[in-house]
């Protein structure tokens, strides 16, 4: 199993979980935790035998936000000299003018919208700023009772970073997202749960299990094809601008998959009263359609 510096990654009966791992500093979110993360998603989607992922956090908290112990000048990229930016873009292995200007929690939250797994968050504590967005383009949240959320931003003179101004308002709506960033104020896991931010709320050594228990029934009942496509169909037609981007899609899925081993056995194991045992790998077997996007390009 593969070893990181900022987070724990470990497989077990078909489920990836990653563990943020800075528990001395409530897994405050550095430029080392972009690289591990950004690595660990990599391993999820070349990897058959995932077939969902949970994000957690060691200790009490989930992720303090943003690693504030370079002072005043943490989000201030101008005060930074151009061999500083150029190294920045070279760390993330980005090129362009602008590379270095790349907010990391929106690298990573692009990468998370990218991923072929179902993506599962167990927020153990607390979540603020970026420790709140990265868990946005998640598919399923599930928090502690002992969580506490904050969209801080406005408190320290920036702006929601990791897409959050994409994801937050799809997630719990346009009212309730700005009344969020436009307050900063940290607020409790029933609030988060009232608003739809989380599913479900549980005692401390219960939230692994639940999460645990969706991942499961992810990974002995579906077909991993069909769970890859579904995931990306969906998240793709919230910016959709008319149901028929959605019946083209639709149709060429039930065209595509309709005739493969996968489709065959679903219906089989249906008709037998039996496990499903689905063969098809997302790493080799996706349809030709797919991806059917263009990725856009930072400028």
């Amino acid at each position: 199993m593969p070893e990181f510096e900022t987070i724990l990654y470990e497989v077990d009966d078909r489920v990836a979980t990653i563990t943020l791992n800075r528990p001395e500093r409530l897994n405050a979110f550095n430029s080392q935790m972009l690289r591990d993360v950004m690595d660990a998603v990599d391993l999820v989607d070349a990897d058959d035998d995932v077939r969902a992922v949970i994000f957690t956090g060691a200790g009490r908290g989930y992720c303090a936000g943003a690693d504030l112990s370079g002072g005043a000048d943490t989000f201030d990229f101008d005060s930074q000299s151009d061999e500083r930016k150029a190294e920045r873009a070279s760390e993330r292995g980005e090129d362009g003018d602008l590379a270095w200007m790349r907010d990391g929690g929106g690298l990573l939250t692009l990468r998370l919208y990218e991923c072929n797994k179902p993506l599962i968050a167990a927020i153990n504590g607390p979540a603020v700023g970026v420790g709140v967005t990265m868990t946005l383009p998640m598919d399923i949240r599930l928090a502690s009772t002992k969580a506490r959320i904050g969209f801080v931003f406005a408190r320290r003179g920036v702006v929601p970073e990791a897409c959050s101004s994409y994801f937050l308002p799809r997630v719990v709506g346009l009212s309730k997202a700005l009344e969020w960033c436009f307050s900063g104020r940290v607020f409790d896991a029933a609030e988060a749960h009232d608003a739809g931010l989380v599913r479900s709320l549980h005692e401390p050594d219960e939230l692994l299990p639940a999460a645990r228990a969706i991942a499961a029934e992810i990974a002995e009942n579906t077909s991993a094809i069909s769970v890859t496509v579904i995931r990306h169909m969906l998240w793709r037609m919230l910016a959709a601008d008319h149901p028929m981007e959605a019946h083209k899609i639709d149709s060429r899925g039930i065209f595509h998959l309709g005739r493969g081993a996968d489709a065959h056995e679903g219906v089989a194991s249906f008709l037998e009263k039996r496990p499903p045992e689905f063969t098809l790998r997302p790493t080799q077997d996706l349809p030709e359609y797919f991806p059917w996007w263009d990725e856009p390009e930072f400028s």
